[in-house]
């Protein structure tokens, strides 16, 4: 492909650059303080970012709206459920506790919808959308850079990040510890949180490398070491679990002997590690033979049963989101859970149906280009999607501000991808 030579706007990839960097370099467990949960400064831009959107939609002269957007679809979908939800729930007394969750939850769908919105019909040529990605991925990488710091050093450096007018909602001063290893963070609120962002994040990574100019693969494929290397230090299920769905959606479109090279690689990762970090992959391996029996898995089956009076009270629109709080009530340690209390069964349908609508679009992507190069970006993008489909029933992802905004923000990379691969000569232009 060759790179297009005309002078493309620079607003919208500037604009979510700016959520990006919010996102992912200010602790997530950082807030305004009069918006509480939903203060992260991500989330409060997010939300003008909707306004700014709709403002763009109603101007005579939009381009919004111009080629129908599945997951635009899915996206109000998910809107309309939390919504609802809101409503439902302000039709009986709540109490004063409740009341002020389901408003944070209003902020924070706006938001989040918002950077999906603008970034999925904003960014305007696949050159954009690549610069996108690559603020993305370097996000990602410096993230684990940081978080390989934590594991070795047992100390929180993210916690001497001070924003003038945000508070922690959350303790942010040491580390978490399982067993005698230091489960690193980085800039989010828990290391779960970090290995999904990392998961979800890989696969763009991985394209970028396997694509990138000779001079640059090096600093590329630098950076898949760095995110793949930093996944297991977090010690968490969902990580490994992220990583092993990213591998099974990629590694099958690749040629034999790619294949075999990157299994090769990841036993030699594996050995690498039990070498440099002994009883660490023993340690992964009996958070999975262990199911059933530890702790961690009998509190997720535990909240199952201890979930089904609540859901039964409200099964279709639930009790408005962010008024189920696990500190106060229990943990689920799963969002499709945690959606059937709070937005009943038409949220968790919502919630479904955006992640299969992201793997349509991506998988059309890959059917329609005759480019490679983007076939293996759609494929790529997939395989984000299935880390979110997978892993929200690992953990409860949409009250970690960080999870939430990576979530909607992929989502809106791959709408933007769709879009653009329909509109004509969209093989022209440096993707990779």
């Amino acid at each position: 492909m060759t790179v297009k030579s005309q002078s493309e706007p620079r607003d919208t990839v500037s604009l979510v650059t700016l959520y990006v960097l919010l996102l992912m370099a200010i602790p997530s467990a950082y807030t305004f303080p009069p918006f509480g949960g939903a203060g992260a400064p991500s989330t409060m831009i997010g939300a003008i970012f909707l306004i700014v959107y709709l403002l763009r939609w109603v101007h005579p002269a939009s381009p919004i709206g111009s080629v129908r957007q599945p997951l635009r679809v899915a996206a109000l979908g998910i809107f309309c459920a939390f919504l609802a939800s809101y409503v439902a729930a302000n039709l009986h007394k709540m109490e004063p506790l409740n009341q002020n969750g389901a408003d944070r939850g209003i902020i924070q769908i706006c938001g989040w919808v918002g950077i999906l919105l603008l970034t999925a019909d904003g960014v305007r040529s696949m050159e954009r959308l690549e610069v996108l990605l690559k603020r993305i991925v370097f996000g990602a990488s410096a993230m684990a850079a940081l978080g390989i710091t934590q594991f070795f050093t047992g100390l929180n450096f993210a916690k001497y990040i001070m924003i003038p007018g945000l508070t922690a909602n959350h303790p942010y001063d040491n580390l978490d510890v399982r067993g005698s290893y230091n489960r690193p963070s980085a800039t989010a609120i828990h290391p779960i949180e970090f290995g999904f962002v990392l998961a979800a994040v890989l696969p763009i990574a991985i394209h970028r490398a396997r694509f990138a100019p000779k001079n640059q693969k090096f600093k590329r494929w630098l950076q898949v070491v760095l995110i793949s290397v930093t996944l297991p230090m977090t010690v968490s299920r969902s990580a490994i679990l992220g990583f092993i769905v990213v591998m099974a959606v990629i590694l099958p479109v690749w040629r034999a002997r790619d294949r075999w090279r990157a299994l090769g690689i990841i036993a030699v990762g594996v050995l690498g590690i039990q070498v440099m970090v002994p009883g660490l992959v023993r340690s992964l391996n009996s958070l999975f033979f262990a199911v059933g029996t530890d702790s961690s898995t009998t509190s997720r089956t535990n909240a199952f049963s201890s979930s089904m009076p609540l859901i039964g009270q409200h099964p279709w629109f639930g009790e408005a989101f962010g008024t189920f709080m696990s500190s106060v009530y229990f943990y689920t340690d799963n969002q499709y859970l945690n959606a059937a209390i709070e937005l009943g069964l038409v949220g968790v349908v919502a919630i479904v149906a955006l992640f299969i609508t992201g793997w349509w679009s991506a998988r059309d992507v890959r059917r329609r280009s005759a480019d490679p190069e983007i076939r293996h970006l759609g494929q790529c993008m997939a395989a984000s999607c299935a880390v979110m489909l997978v892993v929200y029933s690992a953990f409860d992802a949409l009250y970690f501000p960080m999870a939430a905004g990576i979530t909607f923000l992929m989502l809106g990379c791959l709408a933007a991808l769709w879009r653009l691969t329909r509109e004509p000569n969209h093989g022209i232009g440096k993707v990779g």
